[in-house]
């Protein structure tokens, strides 16, 4: 059985603003969700019993590294696609977020991938209309692979969801996914890169969904018909946040 070796990244903190955060929630059913994981990570389950999948659209501001002042950073527009895990580490049980994809609107993101960002990252092209209020963003990525879509409004209160009570229980569960898990630059090398969202504030909002698609989670040959459904969308905002790497984790690849 693996375990969690340790493999230290060579990548140093990066410091940013989270200009916004637009996350689209997929409650995924376990078994499936645990189908697309590399050992030994397993779904990370909600009170209600499903797992969590999702998009994260951000928007980062003054992107440096932290000992840069901010004058020196970048703006950079990425997509995420996330299922929220947990693993045996040798101190207990470890939770965070797999990420089988990251992609950028940014070539320097996209050379950068595994030095100065966490993971490989694809280049995409995003359309981008938002407000105050709401919000109209898709993507599509350069080698054609995934698109996401969402047409999202600010509300004032979460409703329709099953994966979450309220917004308190879901800030609680996303705060337990601080950790980001992906294969590092250089894939086959039996370990995923983590690196660790700081942030003094998890306060989310809940958004009124219009329309959404995700290619990878409407994936019928990933995720059979039923098994992946779209339950809500969150927005943060104007966060200050630092990414530090941690410790590496040995996996096998999901057949």
């Amino acid at each position: 059985m693996l375990q969690g070796t340790m493999l230290q990244s060579t990548m140093g903190t990066m410091a940013s603003t989270v200009e916004r955060r637009l996350l689209v929630n997929y409650r995924v059913d376990p078994t499936a969700a645990a189908r697309v994981l590399p050992t030994p990570l397993r779904p990370k389950l909600t009170q209600s019993g499903w797992a969590l999948g999702g998009v994260c659209l951000i928007r980062l501001g003054g992107v440096r590294p932290s000992w840069a002042p901010r004058g020196a950073g970048l703006r950079v527009e990425g997509a995420a696609h996330r299922i929220a895990v947990e693993w045996d580490g040798p101190d207990g049980v470890r939770t965070g977020v797999y990420i089988p994809r990251r992609d950028t609107g940014s070539r320097l993101a996209a050379l950068a991938g595994g030095r100065l960002f966490p993971g490989p990252h694809g280049l995409a092209r995003f359309r981008i209309e938002e407000t105050a209020q709401r919000f109209s963003l898709s993507y599509a990525s350069r080698d054609g692979e995934v698109r996401t879509s969402v047409t999202a409004t600010v509300a004032d209160e979460l409703r329709d969801s099953r994966l979450f009570a309220d917004m308190a229980e879901a800030a609680a569960f996303f705060r337990t996914g601080a950790h980001g898990l992906s294969e590092p630059a250089r894939p086959g090398s039996g370990h995923l890169d983590v690196v660790e969202l700081r942030t003094k504030s998890w306060e989310m909002t809940p958004c009124r969904v219009d329309s959404a698609e995700s290619s990878y989670f409407d994936d019928p040959h990933r995720f059979e018909l039923g098994s992946a459904t779209l339950d809500s969308v969150f927005l943060m905002r104007d966060l200050p946040a630092d990414w530090t790497p941690r410790s590496a984790v040995a996996v096998r690849q999901a057949a």
